[in-house]
């Protein structure tokens, strides 16, 4: 894995190449009326910034359902229970459907006189209880007839406070395989659903990322107006994974513009578009690719180092990475007096130090240490 960070980890030799993907070069070339038209349309489109809510509008009308029966469940009840008390006009004799009717008659609307209640028993049961599950009931079909009448605006007032509150989060841009991948590493590591905010212009893709309860923002990540909407001035982390090469650089550009302070971890395909994603501003740069050949070349070392590799990157493995701050109590110690962790590499200003080096037998003030601790510690 080319894993770079743009400052330190020494300069890669300059490679002559155009921009490309992980299967052809990306040449320049004038797009057909068609295609122009097809992005002009999908440029035209507002991006909007959404969070699934924690009951579905199916659960929601299922809910309402299951509370109208219960009502009307128990006005049957207890007209069923006082039946004497009621007097069928028609024939003198209350059956079970002349009580079904009668309920049903009186929750829904004012009654029709033909069945009435004469004990003051069954009065003060329809006075007392029938009529607050009338207005219940009315309540809950009103609520039903307006909500999606109310729901846009009710969705909007809601997306619009979610938003406001969205600081340090972290956004991931494209939801194919790596940014599923992505996601789901932050969610099993401990990220907080309502913290990730996915953007992609599949709406497919996005219903499936609300299934986990984050946040989406529908459009292309490479326009300023979809990143503002996914705050990305407020951003911590921005993982970039749109599946191109050309894509990547251009969203980290557009990134870089509107947060000059966010970190961006973008998986590049070609070694080639590994400058030109750190030169527009990546902070980290992750080439599956390579990763994957120089992971296959290891093995060939050592029948375990392809284990242990698992095992470091994965949350489910027994050990991992951690990057901290040096505390005021380990200043001035070496790297190896360092308890809870094996410090792997120290980064002092621009410079990467390792463990093996003079100048980690003396951490200073504002170093960064990069450790390997057991998992969950």
């Amino acid at each position: 894995m080319h894993l770079h960070r743009r400052a330190g980890g020494g300069a890669h030799p300059d490679r002559a190449g155009i921009l490309t993907d992980a299967r052809r070069p990306i040449r320049r070339r004038a797009l057909p009326p068609g295609q122009v038209a097809a992005q002009a349309a999908l440029s035209a489109v507002r991006p909007r910034f959404y969070r699934a809510g924690r009951l579905g509008p199916l659960t929601t009308l299922a809910i309402r359902a299951v509370a109208v029966l219960v009502l009307v469940g128990i006005a049957l009840g207890g007209h069923w229970i006082d039946r004497d008390g009621l007097r069928d006009n028609s024939d003198g004799a209350v059956t079970f459907l002349d009580i079904v009717y009668f309920t049903v008659i009186t929750v829904t609307t004012v009654g029709y006189g033909d069945i009435v209640p004469v004990s003051t028993s069954a009065r003060m049961f329809d006075t007392f209880v029938v009529t607050p599950i009338r207005i219940f009931v009315f309540l809950i079909f009103l609520g039903s007839a307006y909500s999606f009448m109310l729901r846009q605006g009710w969705e909007r007032w809601r997306m619009g406070l979610i938003r406001r509150e969205l600081k340090d989060h972290v956004i991931v841009c494209g939801y194919g395989r790596s940014g599923t991948a992505a996601v789901a590493e932050l969610l099993e590591r401990g990220h907080d659903p309502g913290d990730i905010v996915v953007v992609d212009e599949r709406a497919d893709r996005l219903r499936l990322a609300e299934e986990l309860g984050v946040a989406t923002v529908e459009g292309d990540a490479t326009h300023n107006r979809v990143l503002s909407i996914a705050k990305v001035e407020a951003a911590a982390q921005v993982i970039v994974s749109p599946g191109r090469d050309d894509t990547a650089v251009l969203i980290v550009l557009t990134i870089r513009r509107l947060s000059p302070h966010a970190g961006i971890a973008v998986a590049i395909a070609a070694i080639e578009n590994e400058l030109l994603a750190r030169d527009a501003g990546a902070t980290i740069i992750v080439n599956p690719v390579s990763f994957g050949g120089q992971l296959l070349a290891q093995c060939t070392a050592g029948p375990h180092i392809a284990d242990y590799m698992a095992d470091l990157v994965t949350r489910g493995g027994s050990v991992e990475l951690r990057e901290r701050a040096v505390r005021p109590d380990e200043i001035g110690r070496s790297v190896r007096e360092i308890v809870g962790g094996q410090v792997l590499r120290l980064y002092r200003g621009d410079r990467a130090i390792g463990f093996w080096e003079h100048e980690a037998m003396a951490l200073a003030a504002g170093d960064t240490v990069i450790e390997v601790v057991q998992a969950g510690k």
